[in-house]
């Protein structure tokens, strides 16, 4: 699994181009979550655990010395295949990387529900496989690119 987690002062996500299904977090985190062939629930709890844990957030002392739980903060989980992209070769990206829909949207409800049970202040997400359309607001920017442990 690969999470590119992006430090926000809000973020938010519209579903299938519908205004009324937004769903929007204030300072925390934007994860975008991909999927590859031979994640399972144990590379989900690591992952979680970790972007839970991850010290991002800036100290009195403006240090990255803080977490998520740390400032109370929220997050946005977000579905993106493209994240094992390949680009290698040619101009047209290749997704044989990507994990198949079906085993990917497993995993990735896994992720959703693990990260629930971590106690966070607000959790929002995406909706597998539809159109969404992302705005966030990246505080530094700081954006940093995690992978489960193989």
């Amino acid at each position: 699994m690969r999470l590119l987690i992006q430090r926000v002062k809000r973020a938010s996500v519209i579903i299938d181009g519908n205004e009324k299904d937004k769903r929007e977090i204030n300072q925390g985190m934007c994860v975008l979550i991909g999927v590859t062939h031979g994640d399972d629930e144990k590379k989900a709890d690591w992952l979680a655990e970790k972007m839970l844990g991850l010290r991002i957030f800036n100290d009195a002392d403006g240090k990255m010395n803080l977490s998520l739980q740390d400032i109370n903060g929220e997050v946005l989980l977000v579905s993106q295949f493209t994240l094992y992209a390949s680009c290698a070769k040619g101009r047209r990206p290749g997704f044989s990387d990507a994990a198949k829909p079906e085993e990917a949207e497993r995993i990735y409800n896994y992720f959703v529900e693990k990260v629930k049970t971590l106690g966070l202040k607000k959790i929002s997400c995406g909706e597998f496989g539809a159109d969404m359309e992302v705005e966030i607001i990246n505080d530094g920017p700081v954006t940093f690119i995690v992978d489960s442990p193989e």
